[in-house]
């Protein structure tokens, strides 16, 4: 079981923590000093989908020499301001097969990717993918 607390610092600051006893620093002010729930949000998309998409490279002995997934995402305009749509941004650097990081993408977000999964309850998630094979 993972288990996770927010304790309120200060203003509207927050230190979370999880079973892996790691530390963030949470803020829900308009001038924000930390990232807020909901980015974190996407930041744990971003995590979770890259993280399939290397594992999943590397078992197909893709010559990848790096990747930035990157997310935007546009929310509901009442409450709960839930995502509705995500567009996800896949750059992959290295000589790497169109169809291997396709399938990898696919694989991530139809299989693997357990954030992706739980967003997609309320928003649309798509993606597209950008090939530098200069780096």
């Amino acid at each position: 079981m993972i288990t996770a607390k927010a304790i309120w610092t200060d203003q509207e600051r927050y230190v979370a923590e999880s079973t892996s006893r790691h530390s963030i620093v949470m803020d829900t002010a308009k001038e924000k000093t930390a990232n807020s729930p909901m980015e974190l949000v996407l930041i744990a998309l971003c995590g979770c989908t890259a993280s399939d998409v290397v594992g999943i490279l590397r078992k197909k002995r893709e010559p990848f020499s790096g990747l930035e997934v990157s997310a935007k995402g546009e929310r509901a305009s009442g409450y709960p301001a839930v995502y509705t749509e995500i567009k996800l941004t896949y750059r992959v650097g290295g000589k790497v097969s169109r169809k291997a990081m396709e399938d990898a993408v696919r694989l991530s977000k139809e299989k693997y990717c357990s954030v992706s999964a739980m967003l997609e309850k309320t928003a649309k998630i798509t993606f597209e993918i950008e090939y530098d094979a200069a780096s």
